[in-house]
């Protein structure tokens, strides 16, 4: 499949008839003190993960086989506004706290703590950082340490703290529908770590466009140069067909195309991998299929750049479907109980299969990933916004698969979040 080239020129050019932003966001600026919030949001998050070969697996768990981990991980998130003027300055900082209710040598490697000497999750963590940032109209400089959301530089936010990168990030919003961002990024720890660099990053340049053609079709571009590790390109495409009243069609395209780049310390990176995905929303209910296809001499690599760096339909509880020549389909299904009388309730369930992967043996392999997951978040009250969350995926894979690339397991995730704002 051919896939359509777009450059940062040619978006903005297409915008070029659209109307600029209607109001200048600094210049309604009320002031550094006066346009500040401070939040706290508190995660619980269990884990189970029990390998189904037990201790032979090759995950590296130790004597039991399985991984289990339970921790409460707490952030403080503050945010000044912007002072007043033609350049606004201000800062965010943040408190990243994670506390460990149970867990054990035997069982460490959820991903939720670091580890201690004697093997064991360290029993509290804390780590603090900060940004400053400057703003001239709808255009945002930020340095220091911040979450990213890049679809080729994106801090995952899976385990009960967040990655944390390092770096320089501007965003720009003149233009009405048109965002263009740019960055450098120098450092980036991990979910489980409080070191600044864990992953030994030496630098990630980043630059995308994304644009809305119309209120239902929006398009998106960016790039990424990982310093002797790999160069990304992604492209988005999104379109939403309204048929009725609470009926519509989606379709997302998301795509990557990765090179290697200098000592390519990821290891081989040359990749396509693509996916199309397809929801039909009617009422209460939303039915999903996708196709994911990856080719090149490797699979889909990421991880230096984010672990959350991967924008594709197939990317799921426990697998990314991202093996060298792999091919998965997906069958999804959604409800919000809301329609019928429980509102903030909700139920999803997904069925992936992949097949086809290149793994050196002269046999393809396989896998295969079920997903049930409900949620639901307090209405009103005293307890506003407080949610429960469980996840639950059966992972299985042939035995070509198993035991070199991936291993059956079961993974099992409770997990409770409450946001609260102070300012």
């Amino acid at each position: 499949m051919q896939v359509m080239k777009w450059s940062v020129i040619a978006l903005a050019v297409a915008a070029g008839s659209t109307q600029m932003a209607v109001a200048s966001s600094q210049s309604e600026s009320k002031g550094f003190v006066e346009d500040s919030s401070l939040n706290v949001f508190s995660r619980a998050l269990y884990h189970n993960r029990d390998f189904r070969n037990g201790a032979s697996n090759g995950a590296g768990t130790g004597d039991n086989g399985y991984y289990e981990d339970f921790g409460l991980g707490v952030r403080g998130l503050f945010e000044s506004g912007f002072t007043q003027g033609t350049i606004g300055v201000g800062v965010d900082a943040h408190s990243l706290s994670s506390i460990k209710l149970d867990s054990g040598r035997g069982r460490y490697g959820s991903g939720q703590f670091d580890k201690d000497s004697s093997g064991r999750a360290e029993d509290t963590q804390t780590e603090v950082g900060g940004a400053v940032k400057f703003r001239m109209s709808n255009t945002v400089l930020k340095y220091g340490n911040q979450m990213t959301g890049s679809p080729v530089f994106a801090t995952d936010d899976s385990r009960i703290l967040p990655e944390v990168a390092t770096g320089t990030l501007l965003t720009s919003n003149e233009i009405e529908g048109l965002e263009l961002t740019a960055g450098r990024f120098t450092a980036l720890s991990s979910q489980r770590s409080t070191d600044r660099d864990t992953f030994g990053l030496k630098s990630a340049n980043i630059i995308g466009a994304s644009y809305a053609f119309t209120d239902n079709f929006s398009g998106a571009i960016h790039a990424s140069d990982v310093e002797d590790h790999f160069k990304k390109t992604y492209v988005n495409l999104n379109y939403n067909l309204p048929i009725a009243a609470e009926q519509a069609l989606n379709f997302d395209f998301n795509a990557y195309r990765t090179t290697g780049d200098g000592q390519e310390l990821s290891g081989e990176a040359d990749n396509k991998i693509w996916s199309l995905a397809a929801a039909y929303s009617l009422g209460a209910h939303t039915f999903t299929l996708a196709h994911q296809r990856s080719s090149g001499d490797a699979g889909y690599v990421y991880g230096v750049d984010g672990n959350g760096t991967i924008f594709l339909a197939n990317s799921v509880q426990y697998s990314d479907f991202n093996g060298e020549d792999e091919n998965s389909w997906q069958a999804r299904y959604d409800v919000d109980m809301a329609t019928y009388g429980v509102p903030g309730l909700s139920f999803m369930t997904r069925y992936v299969t992949g097949d086809n992967i290149e793994v050196g043996t002269g046999t393809d392999a396989k896998e295969h990933e079920l997903d049930l997951e409900a949620k639901y978040v307090i209405q009103e009250g005293a307890a506003k916004d407080l949610s429960f969350r469980v996840r639950n995926a059966i992972y299985r894979t042939n035995s070509s698969y198993n035991n070199s690339y991936a291993d059956d397991a079961n993974d099992f995730r409770l997990i409770v979040e409450y946001p609260l704002s102070i300012l």
